[in-house]
């Protein structure tokens, strides 16, 4: 599948903004939704090709989210990249247990978050 629009799910808005640059310039279109909620539903009214999911928010988290898109028939195919300071092995298992495909730990290193989307 190939991937073009990206929905960036992120509370911080210098985050977000810097991922939404970096996707831009290689030439996706990005959606940003700054909460687990608006992520669920900009799933839904957005079909992206993929979201990349920030878990420390307020609200419903990160991992929340993931779970409730992944489990949904209407998005269960659109594939989660886990965006997180949170580094912790036991992070990244729970995050691909809620049904996240991989999981990157900012600072995101262009090169790398480009070469994860390709494999998807």
């Amino acid at each position: 599948m190939a991937i073009k629009k990206i929905l960036v799910v992120d509370d911080s808005p210098t985050d977000a903004h810097v991922l939404a640059q970096m996707l831009a310039k290689n030439g996706f279109t990005v959606a940003t939704a700054t909460s687990g909620e608006e992520g669920i539903e900009k799933s839904k009214s957005e079909k992206p090709d993929l979201i990349l999911m920030d878990i420390v928010m307020p609200g419903m988290n990160g991992f929340q989210a993931t779970r409730s898109i992944s489990r949904d028939p209407a998005t269960a195919n659109i594939p989660i990249i886990v965006c997180s300071a949170k580094g912790q092995e036991t992070d990244k298992a729970w995050g691909l247990r809620q049904g996240a495909k991989d999981y990157v730990v900012k600072p995101i290193a262009e090169d790398d978050l480009m070469a994860k989307i390709k494999t998807l």
